[in-house]
């Protein structure tokens, strides 16, 4: 069936010049999605506009509602899934974290919506650069969460993550990070797949029996307290446990209708393969790191990277397999956790924290850079190399750096 839909929609697939922020938008004119709310923030708001783009100009057919602030935005698409709408809506740095009674109230109550978290610094002081603590804000309350590097990948996870958070085995909600102007803002080649391919992949969303209709009355958002808390939690928690193979299922079928390879769907390996020692980290980080590893490569040092792309679920027994492979370990974060343990920050906690039961523990070695969207550059890369390097070969380092601060 799969082959044949492929065979069939050969000749409708397409190739735009489109943003990041543009690929989410028509991953959403594909998915089909029922309702989409709106509240402008840069650097998110390009997905907006697009979005109304398409709506005015008759190519997509949705309920576009511009609400009064990111909070009404979030309960709106959360009321509309109750009652058996795909919905879409999105936000950034300090527009996230207004929603965020809304949001942490989402993965309880089982709604899947899909959103798009433009990363942006948290005020203040003002910036809108890049930062990745808006989403990971959410990382313990039962939302998935998953960067990606590029508009191709933005379009392509967007329609896997309906895929996944639809699943009745999960039905937990789904944000998608975009790097602030490095992905939202630039442009790259999209194959954007045809109309008979998604609905292959996407099958209308269905809430059964949790279906908030007056034929079946139900309770949405009950005051619990100490008498079912527990359990509730405990089933949200079984969601996001049961993610990690539908995640898995869901990569495999995009592979076979869509002919894209991801590999691993958690994370992904470059120039591992006889690496001594490996870089970590997540979104758009990946460009300059590769750039610098080529150049290193070429100098005989064997270094490789390792690009987390879903940080929940996080892979960790998995992840730690991988580290374990090498001589040493530094992770990049864009993003701090003040008072962390060894002043780090997010994704280092996590790694030592995945790597602490593994048969092979390599040095792990956390670096803060690219705060507020200031550039990782490929001499940063090469700095935090050559340190990874001194301590594989014995030579005690600090556990957390920061790099490409000024003098």
């Amino acid at each position: 069936m799969a082959q044949a839909v492929a065979h069939r929609a050969e000749e409708t697939e397409k190739t735009a010049l489109i943003t990041g922020s543009e690929a989410i938008a028509v991953a959403c004119k594909l998915a089909d999605v029922d309702v989409i709310t709106a509240y402008p923030i840069r650097p998110y708001d390009t997905v907006m506009q697009y979005v109304a783009k398409l709506v005015a100009n008759g190519e997509f057919d949705c309920e576009y509602i511009v609400a009064e602030s990111e909070h009404s935005q979030f309960e709106i698409v959360k009321h509309a899934s109750a009652v058996g709408a795909r919905v879409f809506s999105g936000s950034s740095g300090v527009g996230w974290m207004y929603a965020f009674e809304a949001l942490t109230v989402t993965p309880a109550l089982r709604i899947p919506m899909v959103v798009m978290v433009g990363n942006r610094a948290l005020d203040d002081p003002g910036a809108f650069g890049v930062e990745h603590n808006d989403a990971l804000a959410v990382r313990d309350l039962g939302w998935q969460l998953v960067w990606v590097d590029s508009a191709q990948e933005a379009l392509d996870t967007a329609l896997i993550a309906y895929r996944v958070a639809e699943d009745r085995r999960v039905f937990l909600p789904c944000a998608i990070s975009c790097d602030g102007a490095f992905l939202t803002h630039s442009q790259g080649l999209v194959k954007i797949p045809s109309q008979d391919k998604v609905d292959a992949f996407l099958p209308p969303y269905q809430r059964g029996d949790l279906l908030l209709h007056p034929d079946n009355p139900i309770t949405i958002a009950p005051q619990a307290n100490e008498d079912w808390l527990m359990e509730i939690r405990r089933q949200t928690a079984a969601g996001m446990e049961r993610s990690t193979a539908v995640i898995r299922e869901a990569y495999a079928e995009f592979e076979q209708i869509f002919g894209r390879k991801y590999g691993n769907p958690f994370f992904e390996e470059y120039a591992t393969e006889d690496a001594d020692v490996v870089l970590v980290g997540m979104g758009t980080l990946s460009t300059p790191v590769k750039v610098a590893i080529r150049q290193m490569r070429r100098e005989g040092k064997k270094v490789g990277f390792v690009r987390v792309r879903w940080f929940r679920p996080f892979a960790a027994e998995e992840l730690a397999r991988t580290l374990g492979r090498f001589s040493a370990v530094g992770v990049i974060d864009r993003d701090f956790s003040l008072g962390s343990p060894h002043l780090g920050g997010v994704l280092a906690t996590e790694v030592r924290a995945a790597m602490y039961l593994a048969t092979s523990q390599p040095p792990v070695l956390g670096f803060i850079c690219g705060l507020g969207g200031r550039e990782v550059t490929v001499p940063d890369v090469r700095k935090m190399s050559d340190i990874i390097r001194e301590a594989a070969e014995g030579h005690p380092q600090p556990p957390t750096q920061w790099i490409g601060l000024r003098e």
